[in-house]
Formats: structure tokens, sequence, C-alpha cells
């Protein structure tokens, strides 16, 4: 017959339970309440990110120069001119020649309109002037209708960018303080905080900024990677403009998902205007293919070597914080997870019993005879 079950133990797991549920419930609690928080100071938040994430960017600079006798002010203002610069020069690498070749491309514009108008006149689709005519007038006035949900799209747009114009700015004079000031911020941290604080938010702190770093420079590695195998794939199929698009692709990889597809839908565009149907549609294969190695394999195993997390929680980590905050979710989610990594790797240090050393039992010592 089976045993009986213990009315002393299953109220003791019941109270068990019921104490864990109720703690975990208070950590939710608090946990949302400490997002509620950060979303409400969401503007000056995400220029302190960005500013944090410019600072990994240029700090090795910037450390080179102090250990090198620049005090530390003029080492800050000449990292971040150069910043500028090299910014501006990006900027240039991908204007520059798009507009020397633009006449070019606005012929291969007109050219495939042109194309496709005649495609669609033949069979199967035998589509007439008149009716094309007749789809344009029909286009031209549900634009007219629907003028006023264009003027606060474009309002919005504005607003979007006006906010991202003074992110940039407020980004970059934080990137100049914490330049010219981090190395004394933790020191000061120590000084502010109480007995065990004192030593246990700096580490957490200097560790943090270890890891932000070591995702930034895999960030960029992973760009590196795609702009090469793009830039090879265009320059193989002859697409002109194809230094500012592996530029482009560089850049974009900054920003996931978004940036992945504009960079690919341009580099597309100019294929299909510059050099017809069939490089364009290599050049989407290339494009996929390329996105696909990234996100599954490069990606991955590059950030999980760097940040000490598995390539699945990187996976997972990118898929949650796209849901729970599209863009801005993604770009930040592996930071976020190998931050709470760190904390939770530190919290176990702290909690976890110290590791004894197995002891060996030592032979006794061979009775000697009386010689």
């Amino acid at each position: 017959m089976p045993a009986s079950l213990s009315s002393t133990k299953t109220a003791a797991a019941l109270r068990t339970s019921a104490r864990v549920s109720g703690q975990l419930l208070l950590v939710v609690v608090a946990a949302t309440a400490a997002l509620w928080l950060l979303g409400r100071m969401w503007s000056v938040v995400w220029p302190l990110i960005v500013g944090l994430f410019l600072t990994t960017l240029t700090w090795p600079l910037a450390r080179f120069l102090r250990r090198h006798g620049w005090a530390p002010a003029l080492a800050a203002s000449v990292v971040t001119v150069v910043f500028l610069l090299v910014a501006t020069g990006i900027v240039a690498l991908i204007v520059v020649p798009v507009g020397a070749q633009s006449a070019e491309l606005t012929d291969g514009v007109v050219e495939g309109i042109q194309r496709v108008r005649e495609w669609a006149a033949g069979p199967p689709l035998n589509v007439g002037d008149d009716q094309i005519t007749g789809a344009f007038d029909a286009a031209v006035a549900r634009i007219q209708d629907s003028i006023g949900s264009m003027v606060t799209a474009v309002v919005t747009g504005v607003s979007t960018v006006v906010n991202g114009v003074v992110t940039a700015v407020l980004a970059l004079f934080l990137m100049f303080f914490f330049l010219k000031d981090g190395p004394r911020f933790l020191p000061w941290l120590t000084r502010q905080l109480p007995g065990r604080l004192a030593t246990d938010v700096p580490t957490v702190a200097a560790r943090s900024w270890e890891t932000l770093g070591a995702f930034v420079r895999s960030q960029a590695f992973v760009g590196l990677i795609d702009a090469v195998l793009i830039g090879i794939g265009l320059w193989i199929l002859d697409v002109p403009l194809v230094l500012p698009l592996a530029v482009l692709t560089f850049v974009s990889a900054f920003v996931p998902i978004v940036g992945a597809l504009f960079a690919g839908l341009v580099a597309v565009l100019i294929a299909l205007v510059s050099n017809g149907l069939t490089d364009a549609l290599l050049v989407l294969a290339i494009i996929v293919v390329v996105q696909q190695l990234e996100g599954n394999v490069f990606q991955p195993m590059i950030q999980s070597r760097g940040l000490g997390l598995h390539a699945a929680v990187i996976l997972l980590a990118v898929t949650l914080g796209g849901s729970l905050a599209g863009i801005v979710g993604s770009l930040l989610a592996v930071p976020a997870a190998a931050l709470i990594a760190v904390i939770w790797n530190y919290l176990r240090e702290q909690l976890g019993d110290p590791r004894q050393e197995p002891q060996t039992d030592t032979p006794d010592p061979a009775p000697t005879t009386p010689s």
C-alpha cells in the first residue's frame, strides 16, 4: 500500500511555499516600481545610456593619453574632438559618393519605373496607361483625404528628430564629463556609502563597466564582419557605392533589427536601379544569409564569450527586449542581461559558503625497527 501523506510535512511545505511566494511577489512589485520610475525619467536616462556607450568606445584612447601625462580635461577634449571628426568622416563616406552619383541613380530610378510600366503593360497583367493613370488619380485622392493624419505623422517625425538631436548633444556632453571625471567616480561613491555598501556597490559598478565595454566592442566587431561580408558581395556583383554601403552596414549594426533592415533595403534598391532585378535579388540573398549568420552564429558566439552569457540566453534576451520595448528594448536587452548576470554572480559570491578544501589523511609514519 502507498504511504499516507504526513500532515506535518504537508503543512510545513505549504508554509514554505507561501513564504517564498510572498517574497517573490514583493520582488516583482519592487521591480515593477523601479521600471515605472525609469520610464518616467527616460528623457534623462536615455542620454545617460548613450553617453555610457560612447564612453566605452572612446575610453581606451583617453586612458592612453592620461597614462602619458595628459591632463584629464585636455585628454577628454581631444578624444571628444577626434570622435566628432570620425563621426563626420563616416557621414562624409556615405553622403559624398551618393551625392556624386545622384544623377546616375536618378536616371536608374526613372529607367526602373519605365521597365516596371512596360512589364505591367505586357502579358499576363496587360495593364494599360489609362489604368495606371486611374490608379495614380485614386492614390492622389486618397492622400488628399488623409492629409490630416499625414500632417500628424510629419509633426511626430519632426519631434522624433528633434528629440534625437537633443539626446545626441546631451550624450556628447556626458561622454566628455565621463572621460574627464570617470576614474574619480568610484572613490567618490565609496565615500558616500555606509558600511558594507561602500564595498559592494563600487565593486558591482566596476564589473558592470567592464561588461558594458565588452558588449560595445563585440557589437562593433559583429558590425565589422557584416560590413566586410556584404561589401565583398556587392563588389563581386559590381554594385556601385560599395564603400558607402559597407560603412552604412557597420554603423547600422549598432541598431538591432531596424538598422539591418534599413541598410539592406538601401543596398537592394541601389542594386535594382543600377544593375537590374537579377543582381538585386542576389544582393537580397547575400544580405539575408549574412544577417542570419550574424543573428544566429556570429553575434551569440562573440557576445557570449565577451559577456559570459550563453548564446541561447542572448537570443532569448533580444527576443524578449524587442517584444517589450521595440527597438530600444532590442538594443538594451543584451547589456541588461549581462548586468543582471554580473549582479547575480556577485550575490552568489557573497552569499555562498566558503569552499572548504578536502582534508587528506596523512599516512601514519612507518614503524621503525630497532637496529
